[in-house]
Formats: structure tokens, sequence, C-alpha cells
């Protein structure tokens, strides 16, 4: 078996103007992302996916890896990484370079998967796996605080039994935001916290007593990914476990991450951080300090059943993200959607990744190679100035 090609689709969603969200970065507007496919010779097709700019993601992918891997063996998997590595690491090592061959590493391993006729779980040491701990996120910034509340009863009866909310607008807002999600999940669910970036250490300091006080998960970021530091010097005031690696790429950004301390819960995502196996490196090191690996993913369905894989295989696996936006590369991209009973996320003993596109779902959402985006907010990207328009400073008064 040889790969003929790799392809890249860009996939991109207008959110109707009545289902945008507001949070820490303005009105989310469009949703997007970029599905890698590693066709072989044999015509067995292996699927990855990458969350980053696509155009970058566009022209590595199919301008510089491609032409280097036709004709080698998919199989190969870790050498193919370390070939693909090298001939990016002069402009990457980390940020689109690295997650465009994480794209492509999924998609090999699911080519690997299929070739072995195995669930790519159990190629990387997972035993006897039915299902992973899942939870919902969503729970976006909202002036309304009892909404959220009724919000979190929607995910409690999809069967959640965990969910993220995001804070960081005000301390006002914050303290009720929380007080009206905790109290709708009463003992039936739990809740983790996403700090949206938006805190000092004295004020995250400040928010972990009301954290503590209503049994939060973790915390989440609440600080800038570079600010390794502030990271540290909440650890020593804080029992709530913090919880940062989505914005992090490669095992080498993590192990910055782990040999300060700075976190309890390692984020890697599968899509962003270099691929299957970078993210169980993670994991494995993460372990090796005691910690914990709970995946990050905010793109595509394909994203989240690898990261899934990954958690199933890492004794140290938590959980896995499931956005509850209304995406639809999130609820519909796959043939067989994502099933969550009891806060868990159903695997498959189907070989590799164990999962198939919808092609219509594909065709609808497709993106022309080479256009540029529309102008808009994409959660994580924004195009066109008048959609910057980030939030005002955070505020210890009112919203």
């Amino acid at each position: 078996m040889r790969i003929a090609s790799i392809d890249v689709d860009t996939l991109l969603f207008e959110y109707p103007a009545q289902s945008r969200f507001r949070y820490a970065g303005g009105t989310c507007t469009h949703r997007v992302s970029s599905l890698i496919r590693v066709a072989a010779d044999n015509g067995e097709v292996g699927i990855g996916s990458v969350y980053s700019h696509p155009r970058l993601v566009e022209t590595i992918v199919t301008e510089q890896i491609a032409p280097m891997l036709r004709g080698r063996d998919p199989t190969a998997v870790e050498d193919l990484w370390r070939l693909m590595y090298g001939l990016t690491r002069w402009y990457g090592r980390k940020g689109a370079a690295v997650s465009a061959i994480g794209g492509v590493e999924t998609a090999l391993w699911d080519l690997r998967g299929k070739q072995a006729r195995t669930p790519v779980w159990k190629l990387l040491g997972g035993e006897n796996v039915k299902a992973v701990p899942a939870y919902a996120s969503a729970l976006l910034w909202d002036d309304d605080v009892a909404a959220l509340g009724r919000e979190a009863r929607v995910h409690l009866d999809r069967g959640f039994r965990r969910m993220k909310m995001r804070l960081g607008r005000s301390w006002d807002y914050d303290v009720a935001a929380l007080e009206a999600v905790t109290t709708a999940c009463g003992r039936d669910g739990e809740v983790m916290v996403d700090g949206s970036l938006r805190y000092t250490v004295d004020r995250a300091a400040r928010l972990v007593g009301e954290l503590e006080a209503r049994g939060a998960v973790w915390f989440e970021e609440p600080f800038e990914p570079e600010d390794i530091d502030a990271f540290v010097a909440l650890q020593k005031r804080s029992r709530i476990p913090l919880a940062a690696g989505e914005n992090e790429f490669g095992l080498q950004g993590f192990r910055e991450l782990l040999r300060a301390d700075a976190i309890d819960i390692a984020q890697a995502d599968v899509c962003r951080c270099g691929g299957i196996g970078e993210a169980m490196a993670v994991g494995k090191l993460a372990a090796a300090h005691g910690k914990r690996l709970a995946p990050h993913t905010w793109s595509d369905a394909v994203a989240v059943m690898a990261n899934a894989h990954v958690v199933a295989a890492s004794p140290n696996g938590f959980t896995v993200e499931i956005d509850q936006t209304g995406n639809p590369f999130i609820a519909a991209l796959l043939r067989d959607p994502l099933e969550v009973r009891d806060g868990m996320l159903r695997l498959s003993d189907a070989p590799g990744l164990g999962v198939a596109l919808d092609e219509e779902v594909v065709a609808r959402h497709r993106w022309p190679a080479g256009r540029p985006l529309p102008d808009g907010a994409y959660s994580d990207m924004i195009f066109g100035p008048t959609h910057l328009a980030p939030a005002p400073p955070y505020r210890d008064g009112q919203a």
C-alpha cells in the first residue's frame, strides 16, 4: 500500500443571526475546519482534520507535504511525521505548520487502522474500550444568566454529565453565571470553567474561592498561554485543578508547562498540537508528572473521535470536549453521529478511527480552494476589521 494523494477540504459555516454567540473575542459569526484525506493506491482513504488558518493549512499540505509523501508507505506513521516535521521546521515547530502535520498524521493513523482491521485506540494500547467520558462545551456569555441555567439542563437531557462554561466578563457576571449553572446542574452534573484568558493572578485567586465552593472540576486558561509564570503563581493559591494547552503545540510546548508545574490537566488537541502521536506523547509526559490528559476539541467530529481514541488509550485520559453551539461539523459531519449516553462518548471496534463522512454535508459546506474567507469572527480567528470587537477589560463591578 502506497500513498496516492493527499487532499484538503476547507469547511465553512455561517451561523444564522439568531444563533450567534458572544464570547471574549466578540460575537461568533462563522466556524471553519479543514478536512484531510490521504488516499492509498488500494482505494482506502484515511481521514484527519486540522483546526487552524485554513489557507495556511491548504498551502502547507498541498504544496509541500503531499508531493513529499506520495508513493510512500502510509503505515510508517512515525517516520512520516518526522519527515513532515523536518520539512516544516524552519517556519514551523508551532502553529499552523504543526497543526497541518497533525491532520495528515491523523489520516495516516486512520489508514493504518484500516489496513490492520483494528481500531486506532487498540493500536495505541487501549484495551476493551467501549466509551470515554465526554463533556458539553458551550454556555457562552449571556446577559440573561437564568438562560444559562436552562441551557445547562438541556445538556444534561442530551446525556452529558459534565459541561464547560465561559467566564471572564466581570466579577458580578462571573459569580451570577456560575451560580445559575451550578444550581441548575445540582447533583446531576459537574461544571468546568474556562477563564477566557481574562484574569490577573489576584482576580483568578479570588474566583477560585467561588469555584471551590461550587465544586468546579477545573479552571481553564485564566491567563494568556504565554504567561506560564501566572499559572505557576496561581497553583500556589488554588485547590482547583488548572487546565491549559489548547493553544500549545508539540511535545516541547507541553514540556514547558509540565516542568514548571503550571497545570494539572494538559489539553493537547490532536487537530492542533501535532497529531495522535504527539497527543499520546503529551499524555505520557503528563502521567509522569502526575497530571491528567483532557484534549481540547472545538472544530469537528473527526477531531472529537481522534481525541477520544487518544483518551481511550491513555491511563490518565480524563475526558473529551464536544462543542454544543450548533456547529454542523460536530452534529452532522459523520454518517453515524456522535453518541453520548450517561456522560460517555461511544467508541466502536470499527477499524481506524471508525468514522465515515456524510459527503452531502461536506459538499454543502466546502469552501473553494484558494478563495479568501468571508470577513467574520470564527471563534478563534477573526477576519476583517469590522469584526475585531473584543470585550472591554474585565471589571470588578457589574458587566
